[in-house]
């Protein structure tokens, strides 16, 4: 594993923030690499000639999600803390994140890149939720998933815990874009669109179009959090599919 959970950089003249996960094959979403996140949105937001952030991967997959130590009792609640403080930064981030997604992105991955303007994706790539089949749900995919697909195809991903690929991914909404290299094509929507424009102007759109969404989603991120730190980490079943899954075998629910 390697020791910078995150690259970051400028590109574009600084006007483009590039960050990376970093830590391939799995690039788990861990604490260190929440924070590593937050910290890099929290140093350039300041930045009156940034534009747009584009967030992508090292390895052949964006991330197989968040940490299962830290969904034990006794980290949840710190996970749950740091990972919605990200995502809130990145909900009312003053302009476009931009998403690039090959491989697998699943679970505490996926809600990461829902909370990014565009998803683009390669023809290879996997998105799911899978949570619900350890015994738990998905926190934050219950709150971005429903403003972005729906609610009925939002609940089909949840309540399953199936994973989608590229093609009914984009029907669905999940994905905004399949290309064959994401990465490129998301500097080439950058090079076409946002780069032309005035970065004052694109930040005051992007409070103006994203202002509704941030705060419903915030609000409702706060009520999650309690329902799965306070009411899900007291279920029995909750334990069992976390000891299951790694143990390696299938879990036996007692359902309460």
């Amino acid at each position: 594993m390697t020791d910078t959970p995150l690259q970051t950089w400028l590109d574009r003249d600084g006007r483009l923030l590039r960050l990376r996960l970093n830590r391939p094959k799995a690039n788990i979403v861990d604490a260190a690499m929440i924070k590593a996140l937050d910290a890099a949105l929290a140093a350039q937001k300041g930045n009156k000639n940034l534009s747009a952030v584009l967030l992508d991967h090292a390895g052949p997959h964006f991330s197989f999600g968040a940490s299962i130590e830290e969904h034990f009792p006794d980290q949840m609640a710190d996970m749950l803390a740091v990972l919605h403080g990200l995502l809130k930064r990145m909900l009312f981030y003053p302009c476009p994140i931009l998403v690039a997604v090959r491989g697998q992105c699943l679970g505490g991955g996926l809600e990461v890149a829902l909370a990014g303007s565009m998803i683009l994706c390669s023809p290879d790539a996997k998105l799911g939720q899978p949570e619900i089949k350890l015994g738990v749900f998905a926190p934050a995919a219950s709150c971005l998933l429903p403003e972005r697909i729906g609610p009925a195809a939002a609940e089909d991903l949840l309540y399953t815990g199936r994973s989608v690929g590229a093609d009914e991914a984009l029907r669905m909404g999940v994905v905004d874009r399949v290309s064959e290299d994401p990465e490129a094509a998301a500097l080439a929507w950058f090079d076409e669109h946002y780069a032309p424009l005035s970065a004052c102007a694109l930040r005051f759109a992007v409070k103006a179009a994203r202002g509704a969404l941030a705060h419903r989603v915030s609000l409702r991120l706060d009520e999650v959090e309690r329902l799965c730190g306070v009411d899900l980490i007291k279920t029995k079943d909750m334990m069992e599919g976390l000891v299951a899954f790694q143990e390696k075998r299938p879990p036996e629910w007692s359902n309460c």
